[in-house]
């Protein structure tokens, strides 16, 4: 018989339980703001989701969310009337309920001077995590941590990575200065998602906040035209530069060069600025993740712009393609996207690769020729695309879109950067720990640091490099302290239903709407009922049963209650030995315990849905229910 693989609980293992919490880059304390919705507590809830991320506001609309992908509530095992297994439970709307949190607390609803002294203020109840903003400002405030003499930092680029960084810069006392080359901050959050997805008016009430802290932005400078970065190195005790991957990628297609051939990131970048480009009536997309998806869609907003102030949009008129190499299983893309475009008419071909693009005698686009793909990925699953050449295909279109992955522009660095090494043509050599060049004084963030990730990986890499950049100025290293701490709850009582709720789907307005009118946000957010309901699906993992092993008496009664069978009672002889499982079975019972006489209970923490049933039924009160909270202090060395 195969024995049981098992871990004994070790020093930070319950703060390891809070799975959406170790998921975020920026450990944003995900369950916290969402049990505070549950409970009517939305402006605590705006601030603990605000603490470590500036951009929260725009991270409810548009993160990647990969809290909700760990959510234990995904894991947990749902049932029919009968208790037959019918699937596994759906992970809570967490992004969703952050935008709720935002709506109703941050600056969506109120003036930023009010927002930055309420964020100021805040101290949480229940800590976070390192990355706690409440934790550094207090830090800062009562002199554990030395603050910065007002020295100026250079920021090159006012995308999520560089506006992070100038944020706790700036909270660490520094003058940070920000260089952008577009006429408006934020980067791709500005020039690059679409305005259905995010608000142009949120993107600047949110920077309004940063800016209050004495971050300064000066939009429109081009480095290595208006400034050089050789004067920026001498005129600034650090550089951060943090211009993303803005500039899309070529494929080196046949025919690739020439007119109506663009990048998808330049469409997006032109839309957002209100300018136009040459593209026809028939778009082929090529690319499968977000980008991708977010070109396609706004291309059929264009069109149907164009069309719909005559009355509607005529059928026939318009077509646009996205042509994935993946799967639709395979594809990077959010599922949410994908339906999305769907009932927008963008019409998906998956499994196929681009071989040629088509042009006629006068040069102008008539189709792309694709061959199928029968895999992407190798048993490695790394990127070994296969083909099957024999099968080939013809999209006619008059203007194709490139949405293949970007690259960074770093041309400016000829004029000062000798001592900057690459890892491979435009991308810099980066220390991963620091985020430090081989050139001194001189810093990266965001896509540069790690490659193109998600928004939420380029907040966290900014604030990285802010703390990279004090060690340097300064000479002195941030830490931090946490401490935690086990309350016992005697009444732990969880909402009527709970674990049968079902997720609530965030609602939007209709597929024909949204091509009417191209600018309106497509998803309308949760009402007050609609997001308490979501919130209170939420397993609160921050609360767990703890088992003393000196009352129990392995009566079973426990596991005989649960009712996702999350516990078991074993024998210790079908358990696989390790060293901190034999060092427990000493430490209780000696060297020379029989194995097959005792029993110990295992608990699947993927299962356990925290309804205290367990607790209710020990014969000997061996079962507490206990919630756990964990403070940081920052300290200078």
């Amino acid at each position: 018989m195969e024995k049981l693989n098992v871990q004994v609980p070790g020093e930070n293992y319950h703060q390891g339980l809070i799975s959406c919490q170790v998921a975020c880059p920026v450990h944003t304390d995900a369950r916290g703001y969402v049990r505070a919705i549950a409970e009517g507590r939305f402006e605590e809830a705006y601030l603990i989701a605000r603490g470590p991320n500036p951009f929260a506001s725009i991270c409810g609309r548009i993160c990647g969310a990969p809290c909700e992908a760990a959510c234990r509530r995904g894991k947990v095992p749902r049932v029919d009337d009968d208790g037959c297994f019918v699937a596994n439970d759906r992970p809570i709307s967490i992004r969703a309920l952050k935008r709720f949190a935002c709506e109703q607390a941050g600056p969506e609803a109120r003036p930023t001077a009010e927002v930055l002294e309420a964020v100021q203020s805040y101290i949480p109840s229940v800590a976070a995590n390192a990355e706690e903003i409440a934790a550094l400002l207090h830090s800062c405030m009562n002199g554990r941590i030395a603050k910065a003499d007002g020295e100026r930092i250079a920021i090159i680029g006012a995308g999520p990575a560089g506006l992070s960084a100038a944020h706790d810069l700036a909270l660490l006392g520094f003058a940070p200065v920000v260089f952008e080359i577009e006429p408006v901050a934020a980067g791709m959050l500005a020039v690059g998602v679409p305005a259905y997805r995010l608000p142009r008016e949120l993107i600047q009430k949110e920077i309004a906040v940063i800016q209050a802290l004495g971050v300064e932005i000066r939009c429109g400078v081009t480095i290595g035209k208006d400034i050089s970065f050789a004067d920026l190195r001498r005129d600034f005790a650090a550089v951060l530069i943090a211009v993303g991957a803005k500039a899309s990628r070529a494929l080196g297609l046949p025919g690739e060069n020439g007119p109506r051939v663009f990048g998808g990131v330049d469409l997006l970048r032109a839309i957002s600025l209100g300018e136009r480009l040459d593209i026809g009536r028939n778009i082929v997309v090529i690319g499968g993740g977000n980008v991708a998806y977010d070109v396609a869609r706004t291309v059929v907003r264009q069109i149907a712009y164009d069309t719909a102030r005559t009355a509607a949009r005529l059928a026939g008129t318009a077509r646009v393609h996205l042509v994935s190499l993946e799967s639709l299983e395979e594809m990077p893309a959010d599922t949410v996207e994908i339906m999305e475009g769907d009932e927008e008419g963008v019409e998906r071909h998956n499994g196929w690769g681009p071989v040629e693009i088509l042009r006629d005698g006068e040069g102008k686009v008539t189709g792309v020729r694709f061959r199928k793909c029968l895999h992407v990925y190798d048993e490695q699953k790394r990127f070994a695309p296969v083909y099957e050449d024999q099968t080939t295909d013809v999209i006619p279109c008059d203007t194709v879109l490139l949405s293949v992955g970007q690259a960074p522009a770093l041309k400016f660095l000829e004029d000062g950067g000798a001592d900057i090494e690459m890892m491979r043509p435009g991308w810099p050599k980066v220390d991963p720990a620091s985020l430090t060049t081989t050139g001194k004084g001189v810093f990266v963030a965001g896509d540069l640091a790690h490659g193109t990730r998600l928004l939420i990986d380029a907040v966290a890499s900014g604030k990285a490099a802010a703390r990279s950049i004090y060690q340097f100025v300064t000479g002195r290293t941030l830490t931090s302290d946490s401490i935690s701490a086990h309350n016992i709850l005697e009444h732990y009582r969880r909402e009527r239903g709970y674990e049968s709720l079902r997720r609530t789907a965030v609602p939007v307005i209709h597929p024909e709407e949204r091509l009417h009118h191209p600018e309106v946000v497509v998803e309308t957010g949760y009402t007050r009922a609609e997001a308490m309901r979501e919130a209170s699906r939420c397993l609160d993992c921050g609360v767990t049963p703890v088992f003393d092993g000196e009352r129990c008496v392995l009566c079973g009664g426990c596991a005989d209650v649960c009712p996702t069978e999350c516990l078991k009672l074993v024998s210790l002889d079908s358990l696989a030995l390790n060293g901190d499982l034999t060092a427990a079975i000493e430490h209780s019972l000696g060297t020379d315990a029989d194995l097959k006489e005792n029993s110990a209970i295992l608990k699947d923490e993927d299962r356990c849905i925290r309804c205290a049933l367990c607790a209710q039924r020990c014969p000997a009160d061996a079962i507490t229910m206990e919630r756990i909270s964990f403070s940081t202090f920052w300290r200078t060395v």
